[in-house]
């Protein structure tokens, strides 16, 4: 009797670690063989919109793909989220002594990665940030003042509330402004109607609460960013980025034209190349 109560907290205990060990801020997917590449996703996004470019890389290079915690069909985690994806991404980096580690970021993802190369115990190659600024908050929000965004807040209670039809046609609208092309949008609409919701909505107010202006005068490394020509043209995409990236010291700019914020699904030839391209310049 004394066994089978031994047994039964042990079996207990087992799924306790196994539960705990189930939401974690990040899940990373490991393949290939040379130097190592996180490839960061952006918002709602899973880590296999990557698989193309990965397909690509995984001859020569060593490609640790990441999906974030509530998005992907991955377990949700306490808030605040992004503080812990961030940490996390540095804990992965350091405890697998990823040296001269290249970090691809597409979005939320580029905003990470800009975050990471502005650490000073991580040693990095160089960043590519797809579509990705580094306070998207203070670009969307007048007066912007990260201590004035809150979990609780009427928007926020909205987006909660919403049933799922009314989610859906949100969800449509949003992919539609994210791709030129249908397919694409109809993917993105489902990473969002896929995503926790209340990741969705609790983890974009630490999006825009995230400020890296002052962390860019940080970073050394080199730094390459494809923007996107549309919606809004060459001409407010490039003063948006160089008022943005102001305090970075350097970096390499491309225009993507007539492509859209998923660069990747707009233009994936185009785009394939020229990350190819990027890594291999010294």
């Amino acid at each position: 009797m004394k066994n089978l109560i031994l047994l039964f907290v042990s079996f207990v205990f087992s799924l306790s670690i196994y539960a705990k060990n189930e939401s974690q801020p990040i899940s990373v997917e490991v393949t290939g063989k040379g130097k190592p590449i996180i490839l960061i996703p952006g918002f709602t996004v899973p880590g296999n919109i990557w698989n193309p470019l990965v397909k690509k890389l995984e001859k020569n290079y060593e490609c640790h793909i990441v999906t974030l915690a509530g998005f992907g069909g991955k377990e949700p985690i306490e808030f605040p989220w992004l503080p812990k994806v961030n940490e996390s991404l540095k804990n992965y980096i350091l405890k697998n002594d990823l040296q001269n580690t290249t970090i691809i970021g597409h979005s939320l993802g580029g905003t990470i990665a800009t975050w990471l190369a502005s650490q000073n115990d991580l040693k990095l190659s160089k960043i590519i940030l797809i579509d990705a600024l580094p306070a998207s908050g203070a670009l969307m929000i007048p007066d912007f003042n990260p201590e004035n965004l809150a979990y609780e807040s009427a928007y926020n209670n909205q987006q909660l509330a919403m049933d799922d039809v009314t989610f859906e046609q949100t969800a449509t609208t949003m992919s539609k402004g994210m791709s030129l092309k249908e397919s694409a949008q109809e993917k993105i609409k489902n990473w969002i109607l896929e995503s926790d919701r209340k990741t969705y909505v609790y983890g974009y107010t630490d999006y825009l609460k995230l400020d890296l202006r002052e962390n860019l005068k940080n970073i050394s490394i080199p730094v390459t960013i494809i923007a996107a020509s549309q919606p809004y043209g060459e001409e407010m995409v490039k003063q948006t980025y160089k008022n943005q990236y102001a305090n970075l010291k350097d970096y390499n700019f491309i225009i993507a034209e007539d492509s859209a914020h998923f660069i990747m699904l707009d233009k994936p030839e185009w785009f394939m190349k020229q990350v190819q391209t990027i890594l291999s310049s010294k």
